[in-house]
């Protein structure tokens, strides 16, 4: 493979639509109606990727959309004519992606007879089903909302579609942008109630001597601010690897790394304590800022009689709450989504919430 720089994967992807696979796609199935993207899986898709991604699944690839009565029909033939048809490299990458020995994974890589390309040819049913669990062009539930991971609902609205002339896909992920209002003001308390279980334990572990479980109970501390953070943006959070790059594009995270990092690198609960009081009354002035309930005291406190300064986060929780005019969001319970509830500090102190979550009977 020879590249002189390193072209972004959504770039390349586009111009691969554009120059080698639309005309590839007219003369297979001339007058056909379809839609073109690149989403799902991918650093490419969030806009992560650098050239260190293209040792695996990264490369020249995309999907099609056609009608699910065109796929049976044109299916089979457009793909066969793609590998038949398509050049054997694209500005400088191989089209044809070979099977890494290791599950599904598959590389770029040369070859001199058919391309074995990572052109998806399906209907946005289909896609949209296997990717998320179900059909958003049909209507999204609560239970939909709660029980998808915020990684795939940002898969499915990151990317970019290149044609759509189904006319399906841009409002389907219109409608998957963001959560509706009185959702997000849940999922807003409930993330706050996460920093509120566990914000005294920092300083609990290291009064008893366990300075390794004060430096565990900060590192989620600062995930879950971190996680705030994005949510207050109207961002869904990615999973871990790309968790700090994210953060990093959010408003806050010019004045908020240098804090959080500090709370990481402490080495001892009264230092690391110190870091994350700043770090909540930060993030509490961005919640007033929103102005999506009254103002909050943002400062910090002691917890009940015990000497750990915490900012008693429960508060923003309770202020989130009073705003929820849904009946059907109000009476969720205080777990949030799947991303928020499989490890909470609720779920792993009562048997019932964790016999749910362990045998997949999440529901609203």
């Amino acid at each position: 493979m020879t590249t002189s720089s390193f072209i972004p994967g959504l770039e390349l992807s586009r111009h691969f639509y554009l120059e080698a696979v639309r005309p590839l796609l007219e003369e297979a199935a001339p007058g056909v109606t379809h839609s073109a993207a690149r989403l799902g899986s991918g650093s490419e898709v969030l806009g992560f990727d650098t050239a260190r991604s293209a040792d695996h699944e990264w490369g020249p690839r995309l999907q099609i959309f056609l009608h699910s009565q065109d796929v049976p029909r044109h299916g089979a033939r457009i793909t066969a004519l793609l590998s038949e048809r398509l050049p054997k490299t694209f500005r400088g990458y191989p089209t044809h992606f070979a099977s890494a020995g290791e599950a599904d994974i598959r590389v770029m890589q040369t070859t001199d007879g058919p391309v074995h390309h990572r052109v998806e040819v399906t209907e946005p049913g289909a896609w949209f089903t296997a990717q998320l669990g179900f059909d958003p062009r049909t209507g999204i539930t609560l239970a939909d909302w709660l029980a998808t991971p915020t990684q795939l609902l940002a898969e499915a609205t990151a990317g970019a579609v290149f044609h759509d002339g189904l006319g399906e896909l841009v409002p389907a992920r219109a409608g998957l942008d963001w959560y509706p209002h009185d959702l997000w003001l849940h999922l807003l308390a409930c993330q706050w109630r996460r920093v509120s279980q566990e914000e005294a334990f920092v300083g609990r572990c290291g009064e008893v001597g366990d300075e390794l479980g004060s430096a565990v109970v900060a590192a989620r501390l600062v995930r879950d601010l971190m996680r705030l953070c994005l949510l207050m943006e109207r961002r869904y959070p990615p999973y871990s690897k790309w968790l700090g790059s994210a953060f990093a594009r959010t408003p806050q995270a010019p004045a908020l790394t240098p804090v959080l990092t500090a709370v990481l690198a402490a080495t001892d609960w009264h230092t690391r304590e110190d870091h994350l009081a700043r770090a909540y009354e930060a993030v509490a002035a961005v919640h007033n800022q929103l102005g999506l309930t009254d103002p909050v005291d943002p400062a910090t406190r002691p917890y009940h009689t015990r000497p750990f300064q915490v900012l008693h986060a429960d508060r923003f929780t309770a202020a989130l709450s009073t705003r929820i005019t849904d009946p059907d969001i109000s009476s969720l319970p205080m777990t949030g989504t799947v991303d928020q509830f499989v490890d909470s500090t609720d779920v792993l102190s009562d048997p019932v919430l964790t016999r749910a979550a362990t045998s997949g009977l999440l529901a609203p």
